[in-house]
């Protein structure tokens, strides 16, 4: 495989980021309970907020990066992300530690995988979808450097020092990578685009920013995705209560969640292998389906066999859907306007992750595990239906 140099220093850019931006939250959770006197429901109220706040900011960041501005928006956003990670420190108040995650919400908005996917569509057009796979394939792994390295500046000094090094990765590391490549894809966009975009699926001419509303297929796209947000947000949010409650021994739920990363880096891998062979169409049916299976294994017992094929089929599956749902957008919708498109379609998407978490508390107040893990087979089912319709409209009027 040949190296390409933009998507490389995307790739290590994005794994820094998320490390010290998203993932820092799960791994010094306990610490921030622990020392700040805080309950758990408080502090994960923090981070509901922040992920809301990054929905309502993604259709402005598209658009900024439909007008060219999309090394600026990476750059700038992730810049204000290692300052903010790193001001925690400072903080000693409930209040405070809001604002703060609510500004890295909106920082997160404009770094993560949806405006760097955004900004690889936008300047590489059909060859988007490998070097998609190979910034998750590297990223993927950014819980996997965030939770150890935590923990070891945690028993170093302690949390502040933790995120102060947080913040000093994500600016001395992360934030030039992430300037040189976007800037390296915007100045080599015109030799990987088609002069003449797709057009939108409805057959006229390509919308406008504000037309993609009244085409069914973006609602039948979005409701899709939000319903397998749903899943996956309901099931790994749940999943250590889940498993203690069917009387899994904790050492074994703990490597069960922490091996739905590598599975889901395993699931790009294998697309990266047979991508010549199987269509975008195939591999979205199979991300929808294989969390729904996952999730069904999940509900018909606790066996090792079963809990191993539950970690397998979950990882996969969702790891394939960060490659797929760009890649399914911009053919079902058409490559115009991609990044106002992509950007409003992320708002059901982050908001139905945000509120995850608490749907899964509700279900399981009103009937158990049993009946939250029923509820979101349905939930990824329906989702799967959704974007099948979508597809065939897309089909019938290309």
């Amino acid at each position: 495989m040949r190296l390409d140099p933009p998507i490389a220093m995307l790739a290590v850019a994005e794994t820094i980021v998320w490390a010290g931006l998203y993932y820092i939250f799960p791994a010094l959770l306990v610490h921030w309970e622990a020392d700040l006197g805080w309950s758990k429901t408080e502090l994960t109220g923090a981070f509901t907020a922040s992920i809301t706040v990054s929905a309502l900011c993604s259709p402005y960041i598209g658009k900024l990066i439909d007008r060219g501005y999309g090394a600026k928006v990476l750059t700038g956003s992730t810049l204000i992300g290692g300052i903010l990670i790193a001001s925690l420190s400072l903080v000693d108040s409930l209040p405070v530690f809001y604002a703060v995650w609510c500004g890295l919400g909106a920082a997160m908005s404009a770094c993560l995988y949806e405006p760097c996917f955004m900004l690889v569509t936008r300047t590489r057009g059909v060859s988007a979808k490998r070097g998609i796979t190979l910034i998750t394939l590297v990223a993927g792994f950014a819980g996997t450097v965030s939770f150890p390295s935590a923990h070891a500046l945690v028993a170093f000094a302690d949390w502040r020092f933790a995120v102060q090094v947080s913040g000093a990765a994500v600016c001395l590391v992360g934030l030039p990578l992430m300037f040189a490549g976007a800037k390296a894809l915007e100045a080599g966009r015109l030799h990987h685009v088609p002069e003449t975009p797709k057009p939108a699926t409805d057959g006229s001419a390509p919308a406008k920013p504000a037309h993609f509303l009244s085409n069914p297929s973006f609602w039948l796209l979005a409701v899709g995705f939000a319903l397998m947000a749903i899943s996956h947000g309901v099931v790994i949010n749940h999943l250590l209560p889940l498993l203690k409650e069917r009387g899994v021994e904790a050492g074994l739920a703990v490597a069960a969640a922490s091996m739905i990363g590598p599975m889901q880096v395993l699931g790009r891998v294998v697309m990266m292998s047979v991508e010549r062979f199987v269509s975008n169409f195939a591999a979205m049916i199979y991300c929808f389906l294989a969390v729904s299976v996952a999730c069904a294994l999940l509900a018909a017992g606790s066996s090792l066999w079963l809990l191993a094929g539950f970690v397998f089929l979950q990882g996969s599956g969702y790891g394939l859907t960060s490659i797929m749902r760009p890649v399914v957008t911009r053919e079902i919708m058409g490559q115009e306007n991609f990044g106002a498109i992509s950007g409003a379609m992320a708002l059901p998407y982050l908001a139905c992750f945000a509120g995850a978490p608490f749907l899964g508390s509700l279900l399981w107040e009103i009937g158990g595990y049993d009946f939250a893990l029923e509820t979101v087979v349905g939930t990824s089912i329906l989702g799967l239906l959704c974007y099948l319709r979508a597809a065939t409209r897309g089909r019938h009027t290309a």
